[in-house]
Parts: C-alpha cells; sequence; structure tokens
C-alpha cells in the first residue's frame, strides 16, 4: 500500500465530519453617519486619483458636460437618462449609442464614456455596475480613455457585504467593479496608467 493510499483510506475512516454554520451577518451596517459614508466614498476615490464632484439632482447634467470638456465622442448606454445624453452631446460632442453594439475599432477610437451605476462601497472606493440599460455592457467601460460614472449617494454602502447583498438580488448580471482608474506597475514600480480600463475616473455623486 501506498502513502497515498493510506492517507486516503484514514480520511475514509474517519467518516463524515459536520461543516458548522458559516456566520453571514458579518460587518453589515455601520455607526456612521450617513454624511460620514459619502465623505469617505469620496475620499477613497480621490485616493485613487479619480476626479469627484459632489450635486444635487439639477446638476448632474451640467457635471456631465463638465467632466467631458475634453473629449471629442462619447459612447453611451442605451438606456441612460436622455437629459444625461443629451448634455453628453453638447459643444458639438458625438455621442454614439451603443445600439446596436458598436466594435472594439469604434470603441476605441472613442474619448469617453457616460454611465450610471448599481452600488457602491464607502471603505474601499468601489463602484459596481451590473450591466442594466443605463450602464451598458461591460466593453464600453473598459475601452474609452475616460469614464464618467453617475452615483446615486443613497447607492454608496459603508461595507463590502452591504454591497454584495445588493448584488446578489440579481446574481446572474455581469458585473464590473472600479476602484480607480486603470493602472498598473512594472517590476521598476514605474506605474502606468490605462492598461486594463479608462486612464481618466470620474465620479458624479448625486444628492438628493
Amino acid at each position: 500500500m501506498s502513502a497515498k493510499d493510506e492517507i486516503f483510506n484514514r480520511i475514509r475512516s474517519a467518516g463524515p465530519i459536520a461543516t458548522p454554520d458559516i456566520p453571514r451577518e458579518y460587518r453589515f451596517g455601520t455607526d456612521a453617519s450617513r454624511a460620514d459614508v459619502i465623505a469617505e466614498m469620496e475620499q477613497g476615490l480621490i485616493d485613487y486619483t479619480a476626479v469627484v464632484k459632489r450635486v444635487g439632482p439639477d446638476g448632474i447634467a451640467d457635471a456631465i458636460s463638465e467632466f467631458l470638456e475634453d473629449a471629442r465622442s462619447v459612447v453611451v448606454p442605451a438606456g441612460l437618462d436622455k437629459t444625461w445624453v443629451e448634455a453628453a452631446g453638447r459643444e458639438g460632442r458625438e455621442v454614439r449609442v451603443d445600439e446596436p453594439a458598436l466594435s472594439k475599432t469604434e470603441l476605441d477610437h472613442t474619448d469617453a464614456v457616460v454611465t450610471a451605476s448599481r452600488v457602491a462601497v464607502a471603505n474601499s472606493g468601489t463602484i459596481m455596475l451590473d450591466g442594466e440599460p443605463d450602464q451598458g455592457r461591460r466593453a464600453i467601460s473598459l475601452v474609452p480613455d475616460t469614464h464618467v460614472v453617475v452615483l446615486e449617494a443613497d447607492d454608496i454602502k459603508a461595507t463590502l457585504p452591504e454591497a454584495v447583498a445588493v448584488l446578489g438580488e440579481h446574481p446572474g448580471r455581469p458585473t464590473t467593479w472600479i476602484a480607480g482608474p486603470s493602472a498598473t506597475s512594472d517590476i521598476e514600480l514605474v506605474r502606468v496608467d490605462g492598461v486594463h480600463g479608462p486612464r481618466n475616473l470620474r465620479v458624479i455623486i448625486v444628492e438628493r
């Protein structure tokens, strides 16, 4: 008998082992106020070198236009709010609606993208998209050089488990998690932006 066989025999002879229940309620909720949660989210995004603007509902369109001032072309998902689409098209910018789906080459020649978002995590500064019509397919948020995200303040959760619970309401949707502009570094620790996604992340936090 080999040592391997002996090990397996001992495991079999031990019989079934009861598996303890794994708690899933960990780190839900926080003592922090909503204002503190939003502020933590904003600071996390800034730490990631994202540009953040906090506005009321009436300020969304102007903020979108401001964040696109250096873009000539913009892709938007088919379900994006129409007033946001109009704002993206100000100053003569070309708006490309991703329906039918634009080719990779067309996306590569598009300067920016505007999307909504599903949920966010304050303590990690992470924004999550789940492919809904106002967010679109993953490719449009990864290929253009600038991503403008509209994030509702009420959708900012204090902790990761709270945000995952929201995503879990629709587990079949593809998700994209964004923690600042795309960046990586080589063995010499030289930072390179834009390798895995947009080099510029601009976030509009909407407080109602």
